[in-house]
């Protein structure tokens, strides 16, 4: 199934974006201001958190680990990389939309091949 980019990707950016902006409005005005170093520390240990609620999956430890822990771990690391790329002042909509474009061509180019991506 190929994709109407127009149709698809954008409306994936739009929500982005905004989201983004929202995000940016509520840390500027209710926590203290951080730099790009801080968040991005704070990004790598959410999804360490993450990551160590999967290694206890992995290893079969599942009495351990609930899906709500793994949705607030999910969450607590979006937030991050939210207040990162406010803080680096990327547009994370338009990268994500570009990154989409550049994925689904190439996935096409596989997909003409019958390989998968």
């Amino acid at each position: 199934m190929e994709y109407n980019k127009k149709n698809f990707f954008e409306p994936i950016r739009d929500a982005l974006l905004r989201t983004q902006d929202l995000m940016n409005v509520y840390q500027r005005d209710h926590f203290p201001q951080r730099s790009p170093e801080f968040f991005a520390l704070e990004l790598c240990g959410e999804v360490g958190e993450i990551a160590n609620l999967e290694k206890k999956l992995w290893k079969g430890r599942t009495e351990e680990v609930s899906d709500e822990a793994l949705a607030e771990e999910a969450a607590d690391a979006f937030i991050a990389l939210l207040n990162y790329v406010n803080a680096r002042n990327i547009d994370l909509a338009d990268a994500v939309y570009e990154k989409l474009l550049k994925i689904e061509k190439k996935r096409l180019e596989l997909a003409a091949q019958g390989k998968t991506y």
